[in-house]
């Protein structure tokens, strides 16, 4: 069992930056796969960027490719989304995930309860 909670949402304006964190707690986090997750109002849960067990491998959405990054601290527990220069389209509830396989599908073994960004414009 893994217990996800991020935090690091807020309201910023649009060319902005936002840091996200998700800590975890349970069993062998450095041996989950880690992905960030996003859902707009009215609009299916999408996938944002993952990163693998190790952090030697990630990958992005396009949507997001050149602007976020994707990184973790299995010292720490802690995985992290740096968001940078934020469009109003970016606006959503961010998720957190891991998972034993790694995958940028919305598969994932377990959630966090979801952090929201706000990008005005």
């Amino acid at each position: 069992q893994v217990q996800l909670v991020e935090s690091g949402g807020g309201l910023v304006q649009a060319g902005g930056s936002l840091r996200l964190s998700c800590a975890a707690s349970g069993r062998s986090f450095s041996s989950y796969a880690m992905g960030w997750f996003r859902q707009a109002p009215g609009k299916e849960r999408e996938f944002v960027a993952a990163i693998s067990s190790s952090g030697g491998s990630t990958r992005y959405a396009d949507s997001v490719k050149g602007r976020f990054t994707i990184s973790r601290d299995n010292a720490k527990n802690t995985v992290y989304l740096q968001m940078n220069i934020l469009k109003p389209e970016d606006t959503a509830v961010y998720y957190c995930a891991a998972n034993p396989l790694f995958v940028t599908v919305s598969t994932y073994r377990y959630w966090g309860q979801g952090t929201q960004v706000t990008v005005s414009s």
